[in-house]
């Protein structure tokens, strides 16, 4: 994997967390979990495109 895909899977990682913890104290925004489901979906993408390159 290299390493642009690396910063974006933690990247997506960490809006999870921040989304969860957000939805958690304070309940998310409608917007929050479909935007993360977006930003989830373009890093399974970029994975399976930098997979199939190596």
């Amino acid at each position: 994997m290299s390493a642009p895909t690396r910063a974006l899977l933690v990247s997506t990682l960490a809006g999870l967390a921040a989304v969860a913890g957000v939805t958690m104290t304070a309940g998310a925004p409608p917007w929050l979990w479909p935007g993360w489901a977006v930003l989830a979906g373009a890093t399974l993408v970029v994975a399976v495109v930098d997979r199939r390159r190596n």
